[in-house]
């Protein structure tokens, strides 16, 4: 019988969370918290932000650019990347083809 997801205790920043969680997704909440934690330490060590309240705000804005440059594809020629790719996908449906020829 399946169960619901389980809650897993976490500390954050000196704090401690309970999260909801399923046995499958634990080691990668993990991770997340370790990095969440290490950016807040960071931005609490660099000293230009104190109370946790803006150091987490801080450490939002700083992770919602990561993710959002990640996603645009920022420092990346992006129209160059995807016309590399579809010339190696020609390649290897070309090297495919020959080979079902020999079968």
């Amino acid at each position: 019988m399946p169960t619901g997801p389980k809650s897993l205790e976490v500390n954050i920043f000196g704090r401690s969370y309970r999260v909801a969680c399923d046995d499958s997704e634990r080691e990668a909440l993990l991770q997340a918290v370790a990095y969440v934690d290490g950016k807040m330490n960071e931005v609490h060590k660099a000293g230009k932000v104190s109370g946790t309240e803006r150091v987490a705000v801080m450490v939002a804005l700083n992770m919602a650019h990561e993710l959002l440059a990640t996603k645009t594809g920022a420092g990346y020629d992006v129209g160059h990347l995807k016309r590399r790719i579809a010339a190696i996908e020609s390649t290897v449906e070309a090297a495919l083809a020959s080979q079902e020829k020999l079968f």
